[in-house]
């Protein structure tokens, strides 16, 4: 159940400033890549999932890192997320 603490999540106006997040998101804390989803007009999101301080470790340094190349459109960390919000990533997210 450690894995399932905490959900991270960045929005970012372009696939290449995505991908840089979740390199730097993977990079800087010990956290899972659930996926991405190609939201719409541009926006691309990536979730990662882990223990709330590494998640939140992993947003800060996707949110710097994907900053460089692009620009960030929105973030947030869920501590601790409802079991009925993994319906939603489920159905939503693309696994890579």
């Amino acid at each position: 159940m450690e894995k399932n603490d905490a959900l991270g999540f960045i929005e970012t106006y372009s696939l290449v400033s995505v991908l840089e997040a979740a390199d730097a998101m993977c990079k800087a804390a010990d956290v899972e890549l659930v996926g991405y989803e190609n939201v719409a007009s541009g926006l691309v999101s990536v979730v990662v999932r882990g223990d709330v301080d590494a998640v939140k470790t992993a947003v800060e340094a996707g949110i710097k890192e994907a900053s460089k190349v692009g620009k960030v459109y929105c973030s947030n960390v869920i501590a601790r997320p409802h079991p009925g919000v993994q319906k939603i990533i489920a159905k939503h997210v693309i696994d890579w």
